[in-house]
């Protein structure tokens, strides 16, 4: 495979996380990365300058299909074509949501009734924005990805580790990232005082640190439509090539002094002896809101 080349279309950046491994078309080994393009419901309401990209980190285990499992990250991403702005909504992955003809349930089990169409349903049931695309990614795809783009600087407000994930840690302050510790530094939220809420904050560093590295390589002669062209050999889509270029320029031209970045605050509840997140609905539909038309929002 050529997994490592599919960085250089900077699609990624805004949707790493986070966050389903894709081998070249005709396999039949599980995918790695996909992209799939969500069918809008009738009548929906949307800004055609802005684009919204649900980025999903799949749990999904080696052998396991990534499209069907349970989703460990949920970042939801938009962008301002017209000004450069971009936001990033975090969503605890046991947010507790009505997921459309399943009851309610933790939201990341979407992605496993529903596959990736289900999960962008059930996030703007709670958000109030459809997103255009969905990208689901597993864990060791973004592995892969990361050590093609090489090392990332991001600012690390405070020191955590994890026995299984990274024994030794993370320091406070700035951290150079890349391989499997961008992962690990993406899914540790045990050792962490917010745990699901402070995790979901460090992906979103993790975004930025990417979107910082397309930015400095996407003015190379050629740079862009290479990985256009590479996103057709390792990632299972069914987007044109013209829809391609159009996500990567895009994320390309992000401002980085006009990234908003916000987590779905909530309070720990109990469903049926399981600990889940009750999400504030309230402020879920005010993110929305503020950022569905410029991608900004006013204050998390």
């Amino acid at each position: 495979m050529k997994i490592k080349r599919i960085l250089r279309t900077g699609l990624l950046a805004a949707v790493l996380a986070v966050t389903a491994v894709v081998v070249p078309h005709g396999s039949v080994a599980p995918t790695y990365l996909t992209l799939v393009k969500f069918e809008h419901a009738e009548g929906v309401d949307t800004e055609p300058d802005v684009l919204w990209i649900l980025a999903v980190g799949s749990d999904a285990r080696r052998g396991q299909d990534p499209l069907r499992s349970r989703g460990d990250t949920l970042q939801l991403v938009g962008i301002d074509t017209r000004t450069g702005a971009a936001t990033a909504i975090g969503i605890p992955r046991d947010s507790w949501v009505p997921i459309p003809g399943f009851g309610s349930n933790r939201v990341n089990a979407a992605l496993f009734f529903g596959g990736p169409q289900l999960m962008g349903e059930t996030v703007a049931g709670l958000v109030g924005i459809e997103p255009d695309y969905v990208f689901v990614a597993s864990f060791w795809g973004v592995e892969a990805i990361a050590k093609d783009v090489g090392p990332i600087t991001i600012d690390n407000p405070v020191s955590f580790s994890d026995p299984y994930l990274k024994p030794k840690g993370f320091e406070k302050g700035t951290v150079v990232l890349s391989g499997y510790n961008v992962v690990s530094f993406a899914r540790i939220r045990k050792n962490l005082a917010g745990g699901d809420f402070d995790r979901s904050a460090n992906q979103q560093r993790l975004l930025e640190g990417f979107q910082a590295k397309v930015a400095a390589n996407a003015d190379k002669p050629g740079w862009i439509e290479h990985g256009v062209l590479s996103v057709l050999d390792n990632v299972h889509t069914s987007v044109a090539p013209s829809e391609l270029f159009e996500i990567a320029q895009a994320i390309a031209l992000v401002d980085p002094r006009k990234i908003t970045t916000c987590v779905l605050p909530g309070g720990i509840g109990n469903v049926g002896g399981a600990s889940v997140v009750i999400p504030n609905t309230t402020t879920a539909q005010r993110y929305g809101d503020d950022a569905r038309k410029d991608a900004t929002i006013k204050n998390c």
